[in-house]
Formats: C-alpha cells, structure tokens, sequence
C-alpha cells in the first residue's frame, strides 16, 4: 500500500476551543489560522458549520 498525505485541506471556520479547530491549526500552523478567523470577522464572513469555507495549505514546519 502506497500512503499518501493532502497538502490542502477545505474546511470550515470551527467553534473556538474545539478539536476541530485544533486539527486546523496542527495542519495549517496556529497563528495563520487564526490570522484567516481575525479577517474572517473583520470582513463579517459567516462562521461555524453553515458559514463560508476556507482553503488552507499545510504548514511548512518539519519539511
């Protein structure tokens, strides 16, 4: 079996404190993803399960 590991990831913007938003910040790295949320309510997106989407790139940490 070949693995294979994404390098994008489409999600939503996750409730503050929740796992999910700590696997975003594991993959994409914390201060950029909390840079897009800091935009996000600057720019009045809609958050949480029925808002806007996001696409983030993998941190470049550990390459």
């Amino acid at each position: 079996f070949e693995f294979r590991v994404v390098d994008m990831l489409v999600t939503n913007f996750h409730l503050p404190e929740s796992s999910l938003l700590m696997l975003v910040c594991a993959f994409a790295g914390r201060q950029r993803v909390l840079d897009a949320y800091g935009h996000a309510v600057d720019e009045r997106y809609r958050l949480f399960s029925y808002g806007d989407a996001m696409l983030l790139e993998k941190s470049g940490r550990g390459t």
